[in-house]
Parts: structure tokens; sequence; C-alpha cells
């Protein structure tokens, strides 16, 4: 069993705008990191990531960038002895929509690492979701969800 899972969604928005909110620090903690991050995603940089809901800071690292296409990073499983591997893609759909694709990977093969992917896919479904409202809208649906 190859515990994986994949995600994805449209954004009414340029490849290049949606890829930066992504990227940029700034905008990442107004929708997704509600505890802050600490710096740009760029390639071979470890930056953190804090969450209203899972306070306490992870590290994130940045292991391949291609602007406006791609970000692959890893960060700890939830045993914490080994890394599991985010990639989240950048497709053209036209000229003013995006699809994200969220894939994550690596879990080893048990109960505990199955229930973390489980979570994982959840909070990255929620991701995009937050994603798309706060692009489209300016709305930072997290904003007061978990507390």
């Amino acid at each position: 069993m190859d515990l994986k899972f994949k995600v994805q969604g449209r954004i009414a928005r340029p490849a290049a705008v949606v890829f930066e909110a992504v990227a940029d620090p700034q905008q990442l903690s107004k929708y997704f990191t509600t505890g802050g991050a600490s710096g740009p995603l760029e390639e071979g940089k470890t930056v953190t990531w804090d969450f209203a809901d899972f306070p306490g800071a992870f590290p994130v690292y940045i292991k391949k960038v291609i602007k406006n296409s791609l970000i692959r990073f890893e960060w700890a499983a939830v045993e914490g002895n080994y890394n599991t591997t985010v990639e989240i893609k950048f497709e053209t759909v036209d000229p003013l929509k995006t699809l994200v694709i969220i894939e994550e990977s690596g879990w080893k093969e048990n109960q505990k690492s199955l229930n973390a992917s489980y979570g994982n896919c959840q909070g990255w479904m929620h991701m995009l979701c937050c994603l798309k409202i706060f692009l489209e809208h300016g709305i930072n649906l997290r904003e007061g969800f978990f507390k």
C-alpha cells in the first residue's frame, strides 16, 4: 500500500498570482498559516509555518521551486522521525484560471500514518478552499474557524 493523496481545485486567477499567494509569506499568512510563515518558499531554504489550530511552528524544507509551476517541500510526518513530501502544482487552464493540484506522499504503512494522511488531506483541501476565496473575494475563511 502506498499512502498518498491528491486534491485539486480551480482558481479564477492567473498562475503567477496563485503561485505568489502560496510562495509569499505575507499572503500565505492571510488565509492559511494563521500563526504566520517565516519566509518565502525558495528552493533550498527552510521556513516555518505556524497554525492557530495546531500551535507550534513546523519546519518546511523547500526542495524544488519552478516559478508559477511547482513548489515541492518536505515536512515532518506525525511520528516525527521521517518526512512526507508535498507537491503543489499550478497549471494554467486559461489566462485567467489556474488548476492547483496538491499531492502528499511518503507515509509509513501503519494506522497512525494512515490517520495522519487523512488529516493532512482534509487540511490541504481546506487550504485550497481558503486560497480560492482569498484570491477571488479577499476573504480569510480560517479567521475564527478553529477558535
